[in-house]
């Protein structure tokens, strides 16, 4: 019970990702706020109504006012945010960079990074009057080894993991930590959509990435729920800042 008591909201809760990570957190002992615009999935996979610790909540989180009603709901239920894990993101089908639109350009920026800024914004009062909290934001092994054709999700990701090394200086006076989580290919139905025709492609699954990762498999969404709980949890309490890579090797 490595998370027990701690108040954690988890966005793109309705995920591969973010449903391990709930699992992960309900397993260690947490009280989970799962986020997502389509939860449908977090209900099928959890009955909220058998666990007090889950609480499933509809929000758009490139909204301002729904974010911050949403963590306000959270405080109300269990007056407090201990942690954030925001896995929320969107993929981008393989593109010539001048055939991206603007519009396309900054939907994938509002979900990727815009989102991460929002959610930060509306827990830091929390957590800054606790004297503690800790954030950790999904990010992508793509920011560092970058593929062609995914120059918006490059972008956006590379910007996250800034932002979080950005709050994780500012913040540590107030006892909060702030990490980017790096996972490589990961065997979701997102990681089809980078294909060039935008198709949840298995072949494009078992052959382009995950003839890209050293250790010689695809990351599993547990893998990343791992690292999340870990980061979470007090053994991290020494690691603010950091670039955690869950990818295989991918990166090097």
């Amino acid at each position: 019970m490595r998370l027990q008591g701690k108040t954690t909201i988890v966005t793109g809760a309705g995920g591969g990702m973010g449903l391990k990570i709930v699992e992960f957190f309900l397993r260690e002992g947490a009280q989970v706020a799962a986020l997502d615009l389509n939860t449908a999935p977090v209900k099928q996979a959890f009955n909220q109504a058998d666990n007090s610790r889950l609480v499933v909540i509809e929000v758009d989180v490139t909204s301002e006012s729904a974010v911050i009603q949403a963590v306000q709901e959270v405080v109300n239920r269990w007056g407090k945010v201990d942690a954030l894990v925001h896995a929320a993101g969107i993929a981008q089908p393989a593109t010539p960079v001048e055939e991206v639109t603007k519009a396309e350009w900054e939907r994938i920026m509002a979900v990727n990074v815009t989102s991460a800024f929002l959610l930060s914004k509306a827990v830091i009062p929390y957590m800054k009057q606790q004297r503690q909290g800790v954030m950790v934001h999904i990010a992508s092994i793509a920011s560092q080894r970058p593929r062609p054709g995914l120059n918006a999700y490059i972008a956006s990701k590379g910007a996250l993991v800034a932002l979080a090394q950005a709050l994780a200086i500012e913040l540590a006076p107030f006892n909060i930590r702030v990490n980017a989580l790096n996972p490589g290919p990961t065997d979701t139905q997102m990681l089809g959509q980078f294909a060039a025709d935008g198709t949840d492609s298995e072949q494009t699954k078992a052959t382009v990435f995950k003839q890209s990762v050293p250790l010689g498999r695809l990351i599993k969404p547990e893998d990343i729920a791992h690292a999340a709980v870990y980061l979470c949890s007090d053994e991290a309490q020494m690691v603010t800042g950091a670039v955690f890579n869950v990818d295989g090797g991918r990166g090097l």
